[in-house]
């Protein structure tokens, strides 16, 4: 049987408004993982669909419980950062329009590619996720804490998780289309939609959102698009609409560490790829302890000075 929990969090984003910029300290920190949340919604969306499609194919009793607590994770997931996501579009009417399309990008993927793609889809995308989240987790003090506690407690949970159910997506995989080939085939095409997804994400902050409430231009974290400005700002027949700074999210962590986590998203997309040997952030260890201790988790910085 698997070992996944499920967890029911409560952020309480409704009581107090939820300010784009989290972080002040890191504005496009904020931005990217803001993104993350409408990214999340869709992609776990498509998962939940994805393994009640799968269900009748998958034989095994173990792979189907992990499956199933994969699964019911993910959607808790989802429905924390909807929570999140609606407190941001309550300050910014206009993100309800990004949302319905990048939630609508998922669902066209679910009616229009196969079972398998999607399975490789997941797989191909969770199996970075170790390595990426490891990188933040293991500078949680700059990227998480100098931020609103309740947003900064909302992506340390999930990406603790994560890291725990790493190996499910690929398990899932293996036993519905076990095809190492196949996986490495779309991989591609995988994350040029990812990319799409969070580009829409992007471009509705810069829409939506007041330069003096996101204090950079949200599509600043694409090399592509930095280098597309900065050329339009050179040529004066190319009109270049100002956004804002172009900093990027990860330019204060140390550089031996981003390429650890670069090697590492390479590494997941190999044959033969098994999670499970990945190095893991510490702090997800401290999160399950003071979880099963009873620890406020949904307050990760702030809970001892509350309950004092």
């Amino acid at each position: 049987m698997t070992d996944l929990q499920i967890r029911r969090m409560n952020f309480a984003f409704e009581e107090d408004d939820v300010p784009f910029l989290w972080n002040e300290e890191n504005p496009a920190f904020s931005s990217m993982a803001n993104a993350v949340s409408f990214l999340a919604i869709g992609f776990e969306k498509m998962i939940v669909k994805m393994i009640l499609q799968a269900k009748p194919l998958i034989t095994d009793p173990d792979v189907a419980a992990e499956a199933d607590a994969f699964m019911r994770q993910e959607g808790q997931h989802s429905t924390a950062h909807r929570q999140h996501v609606k407190a941001l579009i309550v300050r910014y009417p206009g993100l309800r329009e990004t949302l319905d399309a990048v939630i609508g990008e998922f669902d066209r993927l679910t009616a229009q590619t196969s079972l398998n793609y999607r399975l490789a889809y997941t797989a191909d995308l969770e199996a970075t996720f170790t390595p990426v989240f490891k990188l933040m987790l293991d500078n949680e003090a700059t990227l998480f804490r100098p931020g609103d506690d309740r947003v900064a407690s909302l992506f340390i949970w999930h990406f603790v998780e994560e890291v725990e159910h790493r190996s499910s997506a690929l398990v899932v995989f293996d036993s519905v289309v076990g095809s190492d080939i196949y996986r490495m085939r779309v991989a591609p095409s995988v994350f040029r939609h990812v990319l799409h997804v969070i580009r829409l994400a992007c471009q509705g902050f810069n829409d939506h959102v007041p330069l003096e409430d996101r204090r950079i231009d949200a599509l600043s974290m694409f090399a592509s698009y930095r280098r597309a400005q900065r050329l339009r700002r050179w040529l004066p027949l190319l009109r270049a609409q100002d956004h804002g700074p172009m900093p990027r999210a990860f330019d204060d962590l140390p550089l031996a560490e981003q390429l650890v986590a670069l090697a590492g998203v390479v590494r997941s997309q190999l044959p033969k790829h098994d999670p499970t040997h990945e190095k893991l952030p510490a702090l997800a260890d401290v999160w399950f302890r003071r979880y099963e201790d009873g620890y406020d988790v949904t307050r990760w910085y702030t809970a001892d000075a509350v309950a004092s």
